[in-house]
C-alpha cells in the first residue's frame, strides 16, 4: 500500500464539466479525475452521467467513477505516477472519504448552489447546517477547506466565512 498522489480535492456540485478540464485540472497538474460520488459510480442514472462527464474531460485525463465507499477502500492501490484530482459534489462526501483515511489536505470548494434551507455566503457558495457540520469535520481531522473559484482568487476559508454569515 502506498500514499495516493492526490493533487487536488474540489467539491463542485455540477461535478465534472468543462472548468474542471480547463481550469483546474490544468492548475493542479493532474493525470486522472477521480469522480467520487455514490449516484454517478452506481446510480440509477450512472452511464448518463458518466458519458456527459468523460465528453467535459476532453480525453486529456484519465476518468473514474467511484462510490465513497469504494473510493476508501482502494485508492490506496492508485500507482505513484497517478496525479489524482479529487471531485466531490458536496462536502459530506469529502468528509466521509477523510474520516475513512483518504489522504486529503486541502478541500477547494467551488459551487455549492443555492437550494431551499442553504445560505448564501458567497457568489457560488451556499450551506446549510450538514454542509458546516461537514466542514467542522474535514477541519478537525487537518483538512484546509477554503473557496476559490478559479485560481487565480484568493482562497477564502470557509468556516471563517460561513460562521461570519449566520
Amino acid at each position: 500500500m502506498t500514499t495516493p498522489n492526490i493533487v487536488w480535492t474540489r467539491i463542485d456540485e455540477r461535478l465534472l464539466h468543462g472548468q474542471i478540464r480547463i481550469t483546474w485540472g490544468k492548475h493542479s497538474g493532474a493525470n486522472l479525475i477521480l469522480v467520487a460520488n455514490d449516484d454517478a459510480a452506481d446510480g440509477p442514472n450512472a452511464a448518463f452521467m458518466q458519458a456527459g462527464m468523460k465528453a467535459s474531460a476532453g480525453g486529456e485525463y484519465a476518468v473514474r467513477f467511484f462510490s465513497i465507499q469504494k473510493t476508501i477502500d482502494v485508492i490506496s492501490k492508485a500507482s505513484p505516477q497517478q496525479k489524482i484530482f479529487v471531485l466531490c459534489n458536496n462536502p459530506t462526501d469529502v468528509a466521509r472519504l477523510v474520516e475513512g483515511g483518504v489522504p486529503i489536505t486541502h478541500c477547494n470548494v467551488g459551487n455549492m448552489h443555492y437550494h431551499e434551507g442553504k445560505r448564501q455566503i458567497n457568489k457560488t457558495v451556499s450551506v446549510d447546517d450538514k454542509d458546516i457540520n461537514a466542514f467542522e469535520r474535514m477541519v478537525a481531522k487537518g483538512v484546509t477547506c477554503t473557496i476559490q473559484n478559479t485560481p487565480d482568487q484568493k482562497p477564502i476559508n470557509v468556516l471563517e466565512l460561513a460562521t461570519s454569515a449566520v
